[in-house]
């Protein structure tokens, strides 16, 4: 799951996605909707992320099976007939063009990938939608942004360290950047300072337990967290 955060009385519309990010957003990179067997916890889990200030949030896909793919699918159409307008939902781990579609149709807003697909990324646009392809590398990030993508998501994060997106920003000071990979609570702010957009968080947000256990006012008291710590 990823989320982007803007003020919370604000609704993001899709064509203006990539702005309210770079203004004041966060991501968040989890997957508890894998875990949640029924449509009425997966709407849960979004309820209570938008409740915490979360209003764009991104269910990835499995490429393990189609079946797992499919609930991907269902669970974006899941978050829209619950939420609507108040947030704006994206497709993650999309590694084909035919993903783009099946995401698209589902209602998906913007899509992001672990990696740099040309293909991926000018169907992305050809369509409307945003593109935020996964980067390690300079030369991947400057590649990405040239095949039309609107921000690129730079992976592993809290391994290669703020000082690592600081350096891959100064010849690249035009292309936004997501920190995504081991971000936390208390080192979310230190990617923003280094020139990042915006942060990925993945357990640390949403875990499994705590969706099995219905415990979704601590989700939304960690996103809360997490939006205070950014916006220090």
């Amino acid at each position: 799951l990823r989320v982007v955060i803007s003020p919370k009385d604000e609704q993001i519309d899709p064509e203006t996605l990539t702005e309210a990010y770079t203004a004041e957003g966060f991501m968040v990179n989890s997957g508890p909707f894998d875990g949640t067997a029924n449509e009425d916890g997966k709407k849960a889990v979004a309820q209570a992320l938008e409740k915490g200030g979360v209003n764009c949030i991104e269910v990835t896909f499995d490429q393990s099976s189609e079946e797992k793919a499919k609930d991907t699918l269902a669970a974006i159409r899941a978050i829209k007939d619950a939420l609507g307008d108040k947030v704006c939902v994206g497709a993650g781990t999309v590694m084909s063009v035919d993903q783009v579609h099946q995401a698209v149709e589902a209602g998906a807003e913007y899509m992001i990938s672990p990696n740099v697909n040309e293909a991926v990324i000018r169907e992305t646009k050809k369509l409307d939608k945003v593109s935020i392809p996964g980067a390690m590398t300079p030369t991947e990030a400057a590649f990405a942004y040239e095949c039309g993508a609107d921000i690129v998501k730079l992976f592993p994060a809290g391994l290669l360290g703020a000082a690592y997106i600081k350096a891959v920003k100064a010849p690249l000071k035009h292309i936004p950047v997501t920190a995504v990979g081991n971000v936390n609570v208390e080192n979310c702010a230190e990617f923003l300072k280094a020139g990042a957009v915006g942060v990925g968080v993945g357990g640390s947000l949403v875990s499994s337990k705590l969706v099995d256990e219905g415990r979704f006012d601590e989700i939304t008291a960690t996103a809360k967290a997490y939006v205070e710590a950014l916006a220090r």
